[in-house]
């Protein structure tokens, strides 16, 4: 059994920081030595999109992915086996949505990026609200 829980969202000020952290308890999260940690996000009508993934190969990092719209003002980190933390600084409007942490059981390497369709396990997911 696999669960993924979010945490850090809310309400912040354009121009603000947010980190947002997921917790995945399961096999995945030390047994697994291939396997996919990522964090998507979903604005109201449209698809859910990827923000930024990690890719582990025999236990390590192999392939870090920040979408563009993030790149230069976000980091993607993994304090520990199973937490993945997930910084965005300088929001705005566009960044609100709900975000949602993800995890695959495979490596997913044969990808150029990863897609909502490659998780197999996701979290319940956290809202952001970008407003002044």
């Amino acid at each position: 059994q696999v669960t993924l829980e979010e945490i850090g969202g809310g309400s912040v000020q354009p121009g603000g920081s947010l980190k947002l952290s997921c917790t995945g308890l399961g096999p995945i999260f030390g047994t697994y030595m291939d396997y996919t940690m990522a964090w998507f996000r979903q604005a109201p009508e449209k698809e859910r999109e990827l923000v930024a993934s990690i890719r582990f190969v025999t236990g390590r990092p192999k392939y870090e992915d920040l979408a563009s719209f993030v790149k230069g003002r976000s980091a993607i980190s993994k304090p520990n086996m199973h937490t993945l933390d997930l910084q965005i600084d300088r929001l705005t409007p566009d960044d609100a949505g709900v975000y949602y942490c993800g995890a695959s059981a495979q490596a997913l390497t044969h990808r150029s990026r990863v897609t909502a369709s490659d998780i197999g396990y996701w979290g319940q997911g956290t809202r952001v609200i970008v407003s002044s």
